[in-house]
C-alpha cells in the first residue's frame, strides 16, 4: 500500500469470505465417512473395506472375511491427467 493510504475495514453489513481449508474438508469427509459406515453396518450387517493388503468384509459381530488380495500395479511415469 502507498504511504498515507487507509486500510479499508469491513463493516457488519459486508459479508466475509469463508474459505474451505484442507483441514476443514478432511474433518467433514472423515465425519461423513464414519456416519455412512455406521449406517451401512446397521442396514446391511457388514461393510466392505480394505485392510492389510486385502479387500475384506467386516461384520457387525466383529468377524472379518477376506475377499481378495489386492494386486500391486506398476504405473507408467508418463500419466497424462489433463
Amino acid at each position: 500500500m502507498k504511504k498515507g493510504a487507509k486500510h479499508k475495514t469491513k463493516t457488519a453489513e459486508e459479508p466475509q469470505t469463508a474459505y474451505l481449508t484442507t483441514r476443514a474438508l478432511e474433518r467433514a469427509l472423515s465425519k461423513a465417512t464414519r456416519n455412512l459406515t455406521e449406517e451401512a453396518m446397521e442396514l446391511m450387517g457388514y461393510i466392505v473395506t480394505t485392510e492389510d493388503g486385502w479387500v475384506v468384509k467386516k461384520f457387525k459381530d466383529g468377524s472379518v472375511e477376506k475377499i481378495e488380495k489386492i494386486k500391486k500395479v506398476k504405473l507408467s511415469k508418463n500419466i497424462d491427467l489433463g
